[in-house]
């Protein structure tokens, strides 16, 4: 047998199972995650309790959205007999409205219903005011030693406010390209986070239930793949994500007026990949989470609601599988103030804990009886990341209306007056018949009526002479009963603040021609712009806010900086982006055909605002408009090329002046010896061809 080889020793699955169920058990049979876990039942319990009108309310919103009676409703019907047609108006409003809010706030692709703003006066840097007072040093020095005189108290002052105001031209300027690269570089985190997919399925929410929310930024382990070395290769990373979160699956404390005020309670349902995915992620326990993995599907981890079955058959799924299914677990992630000595009892440390006597949130997820999370609000102002609003909000009330429930009694109203106008049409359609049954003989069909039929009459016993068969006309009330019809489907517009015009069906009156309509439907903004101020303000306004917060706090990014605005713009989006669009394109059209209009702006002025045109396309802007530096190096090169021009101009110039000059001295009329063939008179060829004298 060989020597010297180690052995290692391999722990099997089920013991490394067994060592992680022991600890485990260990740490959650401690007093400390018993107390917790005894909060969170007690939360539970009271909030579950005094949600219950509420969770009424909602499936009734959620069946009247989808067409469908209530169940008591419904059973009157039918013990009644007769139709029970639903005519859904409230579907083509909750539409209307969903379609309405989408255009005015994301508008198209490139659109987004925030900004980032750099304040009025930014603040200046300790280094920048440094910097200037030294500068201005050195030139009161140069000044000195080149023998001027003192400056006097007054100049001196002049001179650092005209440095001052150069410097905050130029900080303001920077501040606002840093806020450009800020508002792209969250708009690239939002899309990347699920922003979008979230937003939709809220505005979806806010029209149908009494309340919608938005959850986020959520830090969430992910893998993707991502081009490294040559390759693609799956890289983890943490991301910031956004989600939509069910309104049935949200509790607050029963004496809230609004969201953050007192504690909440979120329901999870969770699959088995999502408790792995929470495996790693800084605060949750690996071992309780794996304790959960092997007991995963027993039925001690399901929170029972009466809601669920209702839930399930109005959304369409299959109760049964959708209620007991073993492939889901609940979870419930309460956010709450505790009190410090309480939490020291719990375990934190006095570190954590400074003041005893103080509260301080805290965030704890419970499954059955395990504990997986137990940690302190990492927000520093013990916000929670939940967002909520309501298309009609009710003060001193976290919850509030929604197009459903505005719009319920017309909705009723109208569904009456339908199932009366189909009873009466069905019994008006023919004449009804009376039948003496005493005249007819045995056995005889009275159910069948059927043109050129036969009856046969026996003879009345008691000489009765009426007619053995009677017909008659009921009477129709098909008018009055549309009147009331269209009454109340008037009456949802008023109540909903959405004008059936907004979803394409024709208006009469001023509703004809385009400028009426367009008139009528300015109008109606005015009522959705209340309901767009609602969602600016509680959920777009904080949620970015939030985002930017997250960003200076956990960031490296140098272009980050804290002296900015947010800014919600969806109530007066559309209306302030065509008015600039109209605007700017008059004054563009001002410089490009003025010439003294170009002078004064210049050629970086004019590229500033067919950049700000050019930013409308589809295209990309940089390789349509150069930017500021191309721009210079552009001027540069202009001007190297002016001078050079100049420069041959001039020497072209004294070229032709040169040449003019020595022409100069051969020009004008010919000498009076010049011939006209160009010879001179008395040269060496005119004496040739003249007679010689005499005596020569």
């Amino acid at each position: 047998m060989a020597t010297g080889i180690a052995l290692i020793p391999v722990a099997r699955a089920s013991d490394l199972e067994a060592q992680s169920k022991a600890r485990s058990d260990e740490m959650q049979n401690t007093a400390v995650i018993q107390g917790l876990a005894a909060h969170v039942r007690k939360r539970w319990d009271s909030t579950r309790i005094a949600k219950r009108d509420l969770e009424e309310r909602m499936l009734q919103c959620l069946r009247q959205r989808n067409g469908e009676y209530d169940p008591e409703k419904a059973q009157g019907i039918k013990e009644q007999g007769g139709s029970d047609i639903f005519i859904n108006l409230t579907s083509v409003k909750c539409r209307a409205a969903t379609s309405w809010l989408r255009d005015t706030l994301l508008g198209s692709g490139s659109d987004k219903p925030w900004t980032i703003e750099s304040t009025p006066n930014p603040t200046m840097p300790p280094e920048i005011l440094q910097g200037l007072q030294a500068t201005l040093a050195q030139q009161l020095m140069t000044h000195l030693q080149q023998g001027g005189m003192e400056p006097s108290p007054e100049e001196l002052r002049e001179m650092a406010m005209e440095m001052k105001d150069q410097a905050e031209r130029q900080l303001k300027a920077e501040a606002e390209d840093r806020v450009d690269r800020m508002s792209r570089k969250m708009e690239d985190q939002l899309q990347e986070g699920g922003w979008h997919k979230a937003f939709n399925e809220f505005l979806d929410d806010v029209v149908t239930f009494p309340y919608a929310v938005i959850k986020g930024p959520i830090k969430r382990k992910r893998k993707t793949l991502k081009w490294q070395d040559n390759k693609l290769v799956p890289v983890e990373e943490i991301r910031n994500e956004w989600e939509r979160i069910d309104p049935f699956y949200l509790y607050w404390a029963p004496w809230a007026w609004e969201l953050n005020d007192g504690y909440i309670i979120e329901r999870h349902r969770l699959t088995a990949e999502e408790l792995q995915a929470l495996m790693g992620v800084p605060g949750y326990n690996d071992d309780a989470i794996r304790t959960i993995l092997n007991d995963f599907g027993t039925m001690g981890m399901k929170q029972w609601l009466w809601t669920d079955s209702s839930k399930a058959q109005a959304e369409g799924k299959y109760v049964t599988e959708a209620i007991i299914s073993g492939d889901l677990v609940d979870a419930l992630q309460l956010w709450d103030s505790v009190k410090g000595s309480l939490l020291i009892e719990w375990g934190l440390s006095e570190k954590e804990i400074p003041d005893p006597d103080l509260t301080y949130p805290c965030e704890v997820w419970l499954i059955g009886n395990v504990v997986i999370r137990a940690v302190l609000n990492y927000d520093p102002l013990g916000r929670k990341p939940y967002y909520l609003t309501s298309y009609e909000n009710l003060p001193g009330s976290v919850d509030g209306k929604g197009v459903t429930d505005l719009c319920r009694d017309a909705q009723s109203m109208v569904n009456a007056s339908a199932r009366s106008l189909a009873n009466n049409m069905g019994i008006s359609s023919g004449p009804q018949v009376g039948v003496n049954i005493s005249r007819l003989p045995q056995g005889e069909d009275i159910t069948d009526l059927h043109p050129w039929k036969i009856w046969q009459f026996t003879q009345s016993e008691v000489n009765d002479s009426s007619a053995p068969i009677s017909f008659f006309q009921p009477q129709s009330n098909a008018s009055e009963l549309m009147s009331v019809f269209e009454k109340f489907s008037a009456r949802a517009d008023e109540d909903t603040m959405i004008p059936r015009y907004m979803s394409g069906e024709s208006s009469p009156g001023a509703g004809r021609t385009s400028s009426g309509l367009s008139m009528l439907i300015s109008n109606a903004g005015k009522g959705i712009k209340q309901v767009i101020s609602n969602i600016d303000h509680n959920v777009i306004m904080p949620a970015i806010e939030r985002l930017y917060q997250d960003n200076l706090r956990y960031s490296d990014d140098p272009d980050l900086i804290g002296d900015v605005n947010i800014v919600a713009k969806g109530a007066s989006s559309l209306v302030i982006k065509e008015a600039e669009a109209v605007r700017r394109n008059e004054f563009l059209q001002i410089v490009l055909n003025s010439p003294v209009a170009q002078q004064i702006v210049g050629m970086d002025g004019a590229a500033e605002l067919l950049r700000g045109q050019a930013k409308n396309l589809s295209g990309n802007v940089d390789r349509i408009v150069p930017d500021r530096q191309q721009i210079s190096t552009i001027q540069q090169q202009q001007q190297q090329i002016t001078q050079l021009q100049q420069q041959i101009e001039q020497i072209l110039g004294e070229v032709q002046a040169a040449q003019q000059g020595g022409q100069g001295m051969t020009s004008g009329p010919a000498p009076k010896n010049m011939l006209p063939d160009g010879s001179q008179v008395g040269g060496r060829e005119s004496n040739m061809m003249s007679p010689r004298p005499n005596g020569m």
